[in-house]
């Protein structure tokens, strides 16, 4: 009788750990679908100061260090 209990206290853990991931991959699936991730309007939307660089403009911005050629 008590194993019977244990097992049926088992699957029930079971049923109930599968009702919780369940309801929680639903919950994340509708974040993800509720995020959009690109910008319409990249330039607008970013803040000033934070916009992509270009190589030519990165390669100006650099600082020499050390003597190497």
């Amino acid at each position: 009788m008590e194993t019977l209990i244990a097992l049926a206290a088992g699957a029930l853990l079971i049923a109930l750990g599968m009702r919780l991931i369940h309801r929680l991959n639903a919950q994340h699936d509708a974040r993800i679908a509720a995020y959009h991730f690109s910008d319409p309007f990249p330039a607008i939307a970013r803040p000033p100061g934070h916009s992509h660089h270009t190589p030519t403009g990165q390669a100006s911005r650099r600082r020499l260090t050390g003597t190497w050629p």
